[in-house]
């Protein structure tokens, strides 16, 4: 009888490892002793770590929930809200020990790996896409400043969440996310 795969559960372990662990602190035999799986099994699903790590970026984009930004009904900018609290509330959670894959793999490996900081660079440039959509319909629908450059503000946006999230981390306090709140939507999107 064929052993059944485990691909899924070393694949979700990998995701959780390097969200918690970064890629580098994180070896394969820490991935598939959290999948329970022997250390083996990770080379039938996966070439390498880079690999599994382009797969735990595309599962944790995943989870991002930009469906909160096309909410029917929702007032853009609230939209926008939501959607950095709950992925705030993710950083709370957790204790601040995990903050974005995305910014944490570009950070750590995109110098040394152009596989990882080309998916970086892509997951970077479709979620500034989103941002900036939700508030070009926010500025068209005379929520914002009409003269509000919404491409340089959505990257804008972007950069300060991430920088946020290091903070956060470092601080081990919500502190950094409460300023990001109050200076992104009371002064920049007032």
């Amino acid at each position: 009888m064929a052993r059944a795969s485990k691909r899924e559960e070393i694949a979700q372990a990998a995701l959780e490892q390097f969200r918690t662990r970064g890629f580098n602190a994180t070896g394969i035999s820490d991935i598939t002793s959290a999948a329970g799986a022997p250390k083996g099994s990770f080379y039938n699903h996966f070439a390498s770590k880079e690999e599994s790590a382009l797969e735990a970026l595309s599962r944790y984009a995943a989870g991002l929930r930009f469906d909160m930004l096309d909410t029917p009904g929702r007032p853009a900018l609230e939209r926008l809200r939501a959607h950095f609290e709950f992925l705030g509330a993710d950083t709370v959670d957790s204790g601040f020990a995990r903050g974005c894959l995305v910014g944490n793999l570009g950070a750590e490996v995109g110098d040394h790996s152009e596989e990882i900081r080309s998916a970086v660079q892509g997951g970077f440039q479709r979620w500034a896409t989103r941002i900036r959509q939700v508030l070009t319909e926010a500025r068209d629908a005379g929520e914002l400043n009409a003269a509000l450059d919404v491409e340089e503000a959505a990257l804008f946006i972007l950069s300060a969440w991430e920088g946020t999230l290091i903070a956060a981390r470092a601080d081990k306090s919500s502190a950094p996310l409460d300023a990001f709140f109050r200076m992104v939507f009371d002064v920049l999107l007032r």
